[in-house]
């Protein structure tokens, strides 16, 4: 089970020219700014990346005003864990288990998941904040990892999982912001 103590949150690749092609992208967009702030609600760190944003444009900017106070990580591997910068930030924050969103499912968050299940991370895939320009391509991505040792959830499950309890200011903020 997730625990707030030892969860972090990746948002993978949001950007601009990328986000405009995605498969139901509309719901994307208000399922990502609903698990950003569940997690900022529950005091869960979060980490930001780019993939090569001169060629792909910033985060979305629906997203920017939500993660204003975190600098992205720019990087030009697919996956995550071939930045340096992205790999010290994560290891900075001393947490195991890393829940997933962003774009794309099958190529960015894919390799993101696997080399993190490599390197002995839990690793949880928000299915409903994740995205491809594709279905048939977010759902090959989804199966693949789910086969490697990704856990699949999704924003509901993973915030009530991490409150526990159904009682407190924090359990009203998620509880409103699901609904």
């Amino acid at each position: 089970m997730l625990t707030i103590d030892n969860t972090a949150l990746i948002i993978i690749d949001v950007q601009e020219k990328l986000f405009r092609v995605i498969d139901n992208r509309e719901a994307l967009l208000e399922n990502l700014q609903k698990i950003i702030i569940g997690a900022r609600v529950l005091g869960i760190p979060l980490l930001v990346t780019e993939q090569n944003p001169a060629g792909l444009g910033g985060t979305l900017p629906e997203l920017k005003t939500l993660l204003a106070d975190i600098q992205p990580i720019i990087k030009f591997s697919f996956s995550c864990c071939g930045e340096e910068r992205c790999m010290e930030e994560l290891s900075s924050l001393k947490r195991t288990q890393l829940l997933l969103a962003g774009i794309e499912t099958h190529i960015c968050v894919y390799q993101t998941a696997l080399d993190l299940l490599d390197q002995g991370y839990e690793v949880e895939v928000l299915a409903d904040c994740v995205g491809s320009r594709t279905v048939e391509n977010k759902s090959l991505g989804l199966e693949k990892m789910k086969q490697a040792g990704a856990q699949i959830t999704g924003i509901e499950m993973a915030l009530f999982e991490l409150q526990r309890v159904a009682k407190g200011e924090a359990f009203k903020e998620l509880s409103r912001l699901v609904k």
